[in-house]
């Protein structure tokens, strides 16, 4: 296969995910997706499974059944039956049993305490699949901004990054009780460590919410932090933004050495404008931002 031909079918596949994405709650089946790839169903069923490793049917179930295991992990609000309705089940029963056989617990089971590696292994697939969908951001992309002091409510993560969806439901759960939720106070994460290159029992990161108020000492280890004001390389990343990889290596391997500026003392942070699974996977809005040296007076 020609260069050409590889990139037309990767603009097709690509298509194909984005689609999936964006219509999770729609009609997802061989026919409809093969006529968003352009292919007869017969190839582009063909096509996928090599592509992919796995049946369009059952990516699209595992699409639907990973957004319902963030709602059961990191939201309240909805019942597991709301949850099961939402992920295109009739029944609850039907639910669980597709449930349990991805995922390796029941979704009551899943909601309490969810066990993370089952759970990733099981979304490898999808994880894999955004390989296929690389940003490629350019210099223009970049806005050099000015940040404001801003106080913080800080809980740390330390030790395997797998693990850090426990901090996650944790943080979560305090800044309900705190009255800090996401509709009330900025939502940040300080990077200090570089999963690829810390070993994971040194791995740190810190899960913060803006507030100025006091923090009294809590059992749940939440203390008072400061993102400090300066100047800082900004990044917006749109979609999937569990890995933001991708975005630092772009912003310290190619934005910085031809930029002229120098990296700050601040590690690299990121804030979460809007989140999966509140809007749809592709709509997530994530600011990164590299801080700067100040610029020379004068």
């Amino acid at each position: 296969m020609t260069n050409a031909a590889r990139e037309r079918y990767r603009a097709r596949m690509q298509r194909v995910l984005d689609h999936i994405d964006r219509h999770l709650d729609q009609d997802l089946g061989l026919e409809a997706l093969s006529a968003v790839a352009a292919f007869s169903q017969a190839h582009f069923h063909r096509q996928f499974t090599a592509t992919f490793g796995v049946t369009v049917h059952r990516y699209v179930q595992l699409a639907r059944l990973r957004r319902a295991s963030y709602q059961l992990a990191f939201r309240t609000g909805a019942s597991v039956t709301e949850v099961a309705l939402d992920a295109g089940y009739d029944a609850p029963d039907a639910f669980a049993r597709a449930f349990r056989q991805r995922f390796e617990q029941s979704p009551s089971a899943f909601r309490t305490s969810p066990a993370w590696e089952p759970w990733l292994a099981a979304c490898a697939p999808l994880t894999n699949a955004r390989t296929l969908r690389m940003t490629t951001w350019t210099t223009t992309d970049v806005e050099v901004r000015d940040f404001p002091a801003t106080p913080v409510a800080v809980m740390t993560h330390r030790g395997d990054p797998a693990a850090v969806y426990d901090t996650v439901r944790r943080f979560i759960a305090w800044r309900r009780a705190a009255g800090l939720g996401r509709g009330v106070a900025a939502t940040f994460t300080v990077f200090h460590s570089d999963p690829r290159t810390t070993p994971p029992e040194d791995f740190r990161l810190d899960l913060c919410a803006a507030s100025d108020r006091p923090i009294p000492d809590t059992a749940q280890g939440v203390t008072a932090g400061l993102i400090p004001a300066g100047r800082c390389a900004v990044l917006r990343v749109i979609g999937h933004s569990e890995d933001l990889e991708p975005a630092a290596l772009f912003l310290y391997r190619d934005w910085l050495p031809d930029s002229g500026e120098e990296a700050g003392d601040f590690p690299l942070f990121c804030q979460r404008l809007s989140f999966f699974p509140d809007v749809p996977e592709h709509e997530a809005v994530t600011d990164l931002f590299l801080p700067l040296r100040s610029a020379p007076a004068g």
